[in-house]
């Protein structure tokens, strides 16, 4: 059937044709548009209508249809789900769709979280009650429990090699309202462009996009992280970097670059945002763990982390520390919001620390996600041929280089109909231009046979294109 399907696109946009073709869509569907049940042109005659290679139309529905909207049967085409939720399938930040009914999810995200270790959070639960405090005021402090505060600047010193005081750190709840709080206070300094890195997380962009204050700017990344040159071309005057592991490729900032970044800063009077996602999760015994960027100049870098990705993400808790003018803008902007966070919570976390069982938490995940690297590099060695495991041993995912005539989107969308939830390379690139075919494989929460089958699967849909 050679149906028609309206889809706006912009070969001048800042975003991906892939992107924009699913934004399009998505909208379409939640604004009544596109109704439950309609039919969907197949992607290569749509990708002919809009003079786009196939694959770019490939990803777009594999995504669309991982997130809920589309569903596809063999002979049957693609349709619009028949029973959707008219609420937004996928948070601003996040991209957490349900995973249906995949045999395995292998998307990073909020669900390849390791969990709560129960026994460890009710005994700090237990002592942040029966504890004796003073006397509380009538809403908690704006910046964070001042043990909480105190713990977390011992903890990231001695842990990441942060250089904090007390002062200079504030509770938030998790990296958004960190990032949401930036994009207010950056503005105010004349600040009105943000650099972001090339692939990336393309949640945090759509987050800065629409907050009003910030535009986004992609600075590609290459084997040695972000290209500083790059950067300073660009005439942005603030930065948002994952030096330690960059997301999603795994690279680690090296040196030559990290001190280049920070002449950078100094000479145009600007800012680094590191966002430490994964918390220093390092289990590559080749190398020593990276410390944070912020040491280096900790009166430019705003160091941000969270408790959701080692913990859960349902833990709506994180710390950012930054010079104590800047930190005091913050606060003046939170007050306008909010009236601070989870007491109790926040308490509790506090002992976790000063107790030494967020530590053994994370040497216990580290030894959990070593023996599911391990099991992921021994597969891809085994079961795909060209393909390369990228990066160091670390966090809860992994960058997977596929041999270079691969067709990532079909590989991807194939996957799927397999029940093999995926994320290629391309669906985390800002810039509209060809990338190199990769994977972004989730693997934390995975039996190590999961993966073994997952990737045998894998090897069998490419090494039949």
């Amino acid at each position: 059937m050679g149906l028609h399907l309206a889809v706006d696109v912009s070969r001048d946009s800042g975003e991906s044709l892939t992107a924009q073709i699913q934004e399009f869509i998505r909208e379409e569907i939640r604004e009544g548009g596109l109704h439950p049940g309609t039919r969907l042109p197949a992607s290569r005659l749509l990708a002919s209508d809009l003079g786009v290679s196939r694959s770019v139309v490939v990803e777009a529905y594999a995504q669309l249809a991982a997130e809920g909207y589309l569903e596809a049967a063999r002979g049957a085409g693609t349709r619009v789900t028949g029973h959707l939720s008219r609420d937004t399938v996928v948070p601003v930040l996040l991209d957490d769709a349900p995973a249906g009914r995949a045999r395995w999810d292998l998307r990073p995200g909020g669900h390849n979280a390791p969990g709560v270790p129960h026994r460890e959070w009710l005994t700090a639960y237990e002592r942040a009650l029966t504890s004796p405090r003073p006397p509380a005021p009538a809403y908690p402090p704006l910046a964070g429990e001042p043990e909480l505060r105190a713990e977390l600047a011992r903890h990231l010193g001695r842990f990441r090699g942060v250089r904090a005081t007390p002062a200079t750190v504030l509770v938030v709840s998790g990296f958004a309202q960190a990032l949401a709080l930036l994009c207010v206070a950056l503005p105010a300094r004349g600040i009105t462009e943000l650099a972001v890195e090339d692939p990336s997380h393309p949640g945090q962009r759509r987050f800065v996009q629409d907050s009003g204050g910030l535009r986004p700017v992609p600075v590609p990344v290459d084997e040695e992280g972000i290209d500083v040159a790059a950067l300073a071309s660009t005439g942005a005057r603030a930065v948002l970097v994952t030096p330690n592991q960059q997301f999603p490729t795994g690279v680690v900032l090296s040196a030559a670059r990290r001190e280049a970044l920070v002449r950078w800063a100094r000479a145009v009077d600007g800012w680094i945002i590191e966002d430490d996602y994964y918390g220093g999760l390092w289990y590559d015994e080749r190398t020593p763990r990276p410390l944070a960027l912020q040491r280096l100049a900790p009166d430019r870098v705003v160091h941000a982390g969270t408790a959701g990705k080692l913990l859960d993400p349902g833990l709506r808790l994180g710390w950012l520390t930054a010079p104590e003018e800047l930190l005091n803008e913050l606060l003046r902007v939170r007050a306008r919001h909010d009236l601070g966070g989870d007491s109790l919570t926040q308490r509790a976390f506090a002992e976790l620390l000063r107790s030494g069982l967020y530590d053994r938490h994370v040497r216990r995940l580290a030894r959990r996600c070593a023996d599911r690297a391990e099991a992921l590099r021994e597969a891809v060695e085994a079961r795909l041929p060209g393909a390369v495991v990228a990066g160091p041993a670390a966090g809860l995912h992994a960058w997977v280089r596929l041999p270079p005539r691969t067709d990532e989107a079909a590989l991807v969308a194939g996957a799927q109909r397999r029940g093999i939830l995926l994320r290629g390379g391309a669906a985390f690139s800002a810039a509209p231009r060809p990338t190199a075919p990769a994977l972004v494989v989730g693997h934390a929460h995975l039996p190590l046979s999961g993966i073994t089958e997952a990737v045998q699967v894998i090897g069998e849909v490419m090494n039949r294109r």
